[in-house]
C-alpha cells in the first residue's frame, strides 16, 4: 500500500515504543507502540501494534489497536483491528471481525480540499483529485 509519489518507507519494529507525535513524508509500517498523533502519506499497522492518538493518512491499513480518531482517504480495517474513536474516510473497507467503537463519517473530498487555508506554510496532507 505504498504511495505512488514516494519510494521510501520507515518501519517501526515491534520492539519500539514511541512517546510523541510522528510526522513523516515517507510511508510508515508500525509494529510497535506509539503514544502520540501520526501524520503520514501511507500507514500500515501490524497486528501487535498499538497507537494511542489521532491517525491522519492518505491511505491506511490497520490491523492492530488504535485509541484515537482516524482520518484517511482510503481506509482498510482488517479483522484483527480494535479501534476506539471516530473514523473519517472517503473510501472504507472493513473485514468481518474488526471491532470499532466510535462514529463513522464519510468525508466530501471536494469540500475538504476547498476548505483548506491558502496562506498556511506548514506542510499538510492534501487530497488527490
Amino acid at each position: 500500500m505504498a504511495s505512488k509519489n514516494s519510494s521510501t518507507f520507515s518501519v517501526l519494529g515491534s520492539d519500539l515504543a514511541i512517546k510523541g507525535d510522528i510526522k513523516a513524508s515517507a510511508d510508515l509500517h508500525i509494529d510497535g507502540n506509539v503514544e502520540g498523533d501520526i501524520a503520514c502519506t501511507s500507514l500500515v499497522q501490524g497486528e501487535s501494534s498499538k497507537v494511542t492518538g489521532a491517525v491522519e493518512a492518505e491511505t491506511a491499513r490497520l490491523a492492530g489497536t488504535v485509541d484515537g480518531s482516524i482520518t484517511a482517504r482510503e481506509l482498510v480495517i482488517l479483522k484483527t483491528a480494535r479501534i476506539t474513536g471516530d473514523v473519517f474516510y472517503d473510501a472504507l473497507t472493513i473485514e468481518q471481525g474488526a471491532q470499532v467503537e466510535g462514529r463513522f463519517a464519510h468525508r466530501n473530498p471536494k469540500k475538504a480540499a476547498t476548505a483548506a487555508p491558502k496562506g498556511d506554510t506548514k506542510p499538510e496532507l492534501q487530497l488527490a483529485n
